[in-house]
């Protein structure tokens, strides 16, 4: 065979093995993309929200060696009876309450069981926050009045370039961003398709340049404040939010299975929203931060940074700490961690009650839905703590 003849041939097989990987790319894409439209329909919602690692890119993470700690259980809680219809009402998935660091009640439904890792969504910003607290107690953040850009220079020149930490743990950064999640061209929703497509998310928050209000003036939450927030921790440490997590939080909290977190293109951790976990360790994490930051003698999170976090910040007055929502009227250390779909951790210190709700949703943002929500929560702990 001629030399010239035999390159050509070798030429064309590297084409076609470049052709099929491109293919093969492409299909992954294109289903990652589809897995997107179709996250939310009512017949795949449920399942969906159970295994995100079959639909998007994810991560790993180690719960740590040490054994699984305990969750004492305490006499079965009684429930009012309008709990039930709640749960059907609002496509509740997993149920998990402790009074006094006991479990009182438990319970799985619409076919989900204590195995499945659930998707937290906005969950995850209140786990953030508490890594954050640790990292900052550990000196590698001078001040939370630090501008965002000396931790994460990417960001000179976009809307967050002004911004201070203090700023973006409060969703006080000013940058102008469409949360609404049923508007196909909302900020939220192209973010989504960025996750989805494999793109780079520290490459979006660095795109966006609009503003609609100054630093720091109001309260506005903007999810992309919370990546922002992991840029700035991975910029003061040199690490991966998830090695941080896992030996800062995870490993001393000695959850029952490793959780995961989906990423994107680059395995930038999704840590706004993109933490998957069993609806018992959401609780555990819960009682926790009920009890100062203490987990089995262990001050996981400083306690100091406990209260700054789940205390009013938001220089408007808004009812808002560190990444945590606190209810109207709250008891001190009364708050709650919610994305979502429904899922919340809800915390009462004063009654010794955490409640950790797992749900599929899909009527989550009608009108008075969230408050609604929150004022059976608050009323399921006051009856439990009842005599």
């Amino acid at each position: 065979m001629p030399r010239l003849l035999r390159l050509f041939l070798k030429l064309l097989a590297v084409l076609a093995v470049i052709v099929v990987a491109a293919g093969i790319w492409k299909r992954e894409e294109i289903g990652r993309l589809m897995a997107v439209n179709s996250l939310f329909e009512p017949e795949k919602i449920v399942q969906n929200f159970s295994q995100m690692d079959q639909l998007f890119l994810t991560r790993a993470l180690s719960r740590g060696e040490g054994p699984v700690s305990p969750l004492p259980k305490g006499p079965e809680a009684i429930l009012p009876p309008e709990v039930d219809q709640w749960i059907k009402d609002r496509a509740v998935t997993a149920l998990v309450i402790l009074k006094t660091g006991q479990l009182v009640h438990e319970s799985y439904h619409l076919g989900t069981s204590p195995e499945d890792l659930r998707i937290s969504w906005s969950v995850a910003k209140s786990f953030l926050a508490a890594l954050f607290g640790v990292i900052e107690a550990e000196g590698a953040i001078a001040s939370l009045d630090d501008p965002v850009v000396q931790y994460a220079p990417m960001l000179k020149g976009s809307a967050y370039d002004g911004a201070t930490i203090r700023d973006v743990l409060t969703m006080s950064s000013g940058v102008a961003f469409n949360e609404d999640y049923l508007d196909f061209n909302s900020d939220i929703n192209r973010m989504g398709r960025v996750l989805a497509l494999g793109g780079t998310m520290d490459g979006f928050a660095a795109g966006l340049t609009a503003r609609d209000a100054d630093p720091g003036a109001r309260f506005h939450y903007v999810s992309i404040d919370t990546h922002v927030l992991g840029m700035v921790i991975r910029g003061a440490t040199g690490q991966d939010i998830p090695e941080l997590l896992e030996s800062r939080i995870l490993a001393p909290m000695g959850l029952e299975a490793a959780p995961y977190y989906l990423t994107d293109g680059e395995g930038v951790s999704f840590v706004l929203g993109g933490m998957n976990m069993r609806s018992r360790d959401y609780a555990r994490f819960g009682q926790m931060v009920l009890q100062g930051g203490k987990w089995q003698g262990v001050q996981v999170v400083p306690e100091p940074w406990v209260v700054a976090m789940t205390s009013p910040q938001a220089k408007d007055g808004s009812a808002y700490g560190f990444q945590w929502w606190i209810p109207a009227n709250a008891s001190p250390g009364e708050v709650l961690a919610q994305g979502i779909y429904g899922q919340y951790i809800y915390i009462n210190p004063s009654l010794g009650v955490v409640i950790a709700v797992n749900s599929a949703d899909r009527g989550f943002n009608d009108p008075g839905v969230n408050d609604a929500n929150i004022a059976l929560l608050r009323g399921l702990a006051a009856t439990l703590a009842a005599p």
